[in-house]
């Protein structure tokens, strides 16, 4: 397998725009001749099915919650990128592209980010024209923010709301297409299958969650924007019903994965209180803008925080990253709350916890401003753990958050499988092995305003399309597939739930491919996740039937997924032998503890393809760096 990235020729910063006028277009009368599905309604989903129904496109639209606006992306809180340089603090476009290729620790495409660059600013114009309440300053001027990873103030935000905010402002641009007849929802909804007829992705396979019923739904292209598959280590930020299954089935089907070891572990999220959990929350990165992180000096410390004097207290980001103190990014943030805690400094019951400290913020600028700032987190924060942190340190910890592996996609955002278009957090093209903060809304957006439409319009213009419908016998296999395998769940009738198996997979992928890796974890993680698979399939536990409203059985579907997924992350891990951005390999760092990249041996994006359960081949595509140089990562 040949991986062609489509990568414009020409000089770096004209590659977009010179691509832009070299692609086919649709004439807009033909438009209407042309059926697209688009699989998710996020800010990535919801985006590009409002932005192809405004261009004459029929788009059906599949919701797996009952409402567009209960995508993920709602949960999103400090803000989104853009080089617009309000603070007249140095930003520019160049600046956030270097900013992200850097903070992904050189393993990203450099087209692909400085496209993501170039079109932020036009992502903030959009969204103010939808009604975004953006922060504004005294004088009515949009308000920034600083976030990791970056020494200027580039992040728009609307308090804690940023994402909830963006998403009701693409959910009014889609729900006006659904208005108009151009986009049709289905709600409860979750893709189970994808279609492929002559090689090319045709339709997809759905079950009606209500019902149990499958269904089948031609078109002449696919578009995957499901979000990642951090929920894979049961316990994350992300939804519950965040999932792999659309794109590990397109995956089965041919679709070669990117890059599945990079996940993003965010420092600030509530530490985990007890077994009962089964996700954890976020606390904005934002709130590293005035809150320090700290942890007393000596093991052992009993005293409550504001007990301890400031002798007795290590700001440990500030001490050992003088430039960019506690505003490095998250992969560094996080590798030191873990090292610290190691180390029995840890705070809190469970010795697995630093302090997010506001105390000096209060004193500076006052509490009131702090409120105005942060307020709906602060509450969220008490209502969480009924502590008020205006008047004692918050406790956080590093959990999952976010994947930058995903789906392989061309410059086009289109996978190895023609027709099938991945985009937002379900491809794995902008973040490298790290992403910035403020940055996956930014790729969302990016993707389904500004990309896709016109990269699917050159695929749909420059590709012969025989009709398809969903007679097909490509189509009855799928959707016959698709009900032997929940059939075969519902046989087993086994001893062990659901739950138990994905919160074991959990705990495996936690322990052996998270903040810390090494050979012989990795190795152990391998050997023991198939095992559990095994006994999956012997002794799962479903109650209930197929043709109904069945939770269990949901669950059991995507826990099957990533029982193989969870081996897959652990492999490419285990292949990479080097550290960078979230994945750290304990046998390659620095003297100071940081992550050591190897340039000469691993500069390539690792893409796996499906053979069968267990059995992948890696292919290789070469990542070449013309416009910035390798250099190791350094914030202090």
């Amino acid at each position: 397998m040949k991986l062609d990235s489509k990568i414009p020729n020409g000089p770096l910063t004209e590659k977009w725009d010179k691509h832009r006028f070299d692609m086919k277009v649709v004439n807009p009368k033909n438009k209407r001749k042309f059926n697209i599905i688009v699989v998710g309604t996020g800010l990535a989903g919801a985006s590009a099915a409002a932005s192809l129904g405004e261009l004459g496109y029929n788009v059906k639209n599949f919701c797996i919650q009952d409402s567009p606006r209960r995508a993920h992306s709602i949960a999103a809180q400090g803000g989104i990128n853009a080089a617009k340089n309000y603070q007249n603090d140095g930003d520019s476009i160049w600046r956030l592209f270097y900013d992200t290729i850097k903070g992904g620790d050189y393993r990203a495409r450099e087209a692909n980010v400085y496209r993501l660059a170039q079109v932020s600013n036009n992502i903030i114009d959009q969204c103010v024209a939808q009604g975004v309440p953006f922060a504004r300053e005294y004088g009515g001027l949009f308000a920034n923010r600083s976030f990791g990873g970056a020494l200027v103030s580039r992040t728009f935000y609307a308090r804690g709301q940023t994402g909830q905010q963006l998403l009701l402002g693409a959910y009014s641009a889609l729900m006006r297409q659904v208005d108009l007849g151009t986009v049709k929802i289905f709600p409860r909804q979750e893709m189970v299958d994808l279609v492929l007829i002559d090689g090319k992705a045709r339709g997809i396979i759905t079950r009606n969650l209500v019902t149990g019923a499958m269904e089948s739904h031609e078109a002449d292209a696919v578009v995957l924007g499901t979000g990642g598959y951090g929920t894979a280590y049961y316990l994350s930020t992300m939804a519950i019903s965040s999932n792999a299954t659309a794109i590990w089935r397109a995956h089965k089907k041919g679709a070669v994965f990117g890059n599945p070891c990079f996940v993003q572990i965010h420092p600030t999220c509530i530490p985990r209180s007890g077994d009962y959990q089964s996700k954890l929350t976020l606390m904005s990165e934002s709130l590293r803008n005035d809150g320090r992180v700290w942890v007393p000096k000596n093991k052992g410390e009993k005293r409550s925080p504001n007990e301890i004097p400031e002798e007795d207290r290590d700001y440990y980001l500030e001490r050992k990253y003088p430039t960019f103190g506690n505003m490095v990014p998250r992969d560094v943030a996080s590798r030191n709350a873990k090292t610290v805690c190691d180390e029995g400094r840890g705070v809190g019951d469970t010795g697995l916890a630093v302090y997010l400290d506001f105390a000096d913020a209060i004193k500076d600028f006052g509490r009131s401003t702090i409120e105005e700032r942060y307020g709906n987190l602060f509450a969220m924060y008490e209502e969480i753990t009924n502590e008020n942190a205006y008047e004692i340190p918050m406790r956080i910890f590093p959990a999952v958050h976010y994947t930058m592996g995903g789906l392989w996609v061309d410059y086009n955002l289109m996978s190895n499988i023609p027709g099938l278009h991945v985009i937002g957090e379900a491809n794995f093209s902008d973040h490298g092995a790290n992403r910035l903060g403020a940055s996956a809304l930014m790729q969302g957006l990016s993707d389904g305003y500004f990309v896709l439409p016109y990269t699917i319009g050159d695929y749909l213009a420059g590709t012969q399309l025989e009709k398809a419908t969903t007679d097909h016998d490509s189509f009855k296999q799928a959707a016959q597939d698709a009900s032997n395998n929940y059939a075969k769940l519902l046989s087993i009738k086994g001893n062990k739930t659901v739950k138990e198996f994905h919160k074991d997979l959990g705990e495996i992928l936690w322990n052996k491919v998270g903040m810390g890796r090494n050979e012989a974890g990795l190795k152990e993680a391998i050997a023991e996740i198939p095992k559990l698979r095994e006994e999956f399939w012997q002794n799962v536990k479903i109650a209930g039937t197929a043709d109904s409203m069945n939770k269990n059985l949901e669950f059991a579907g995507r826990t099957a997924d990533y029982l193989e997924l969870g081996e897959l992350m652990a492999r490419d891990a285990l292949l990479r032998v080097e550290s960078c951005g979230g994945h750290f390999r304990e046998e390659s760092q620095t003297e100071e503890g940081e992550a050591l990249r190897d340039d000469e041996n691993f500069t390539y994006v690792a893409a796996w393809e499906f053979k069968s359960p267990g059995n992948w081949e890696m292919h290789k595509e070469p990542l070449d760096f013309e416009n910035v140089t390798l250099t190791q990562r350094s914030y202090k």
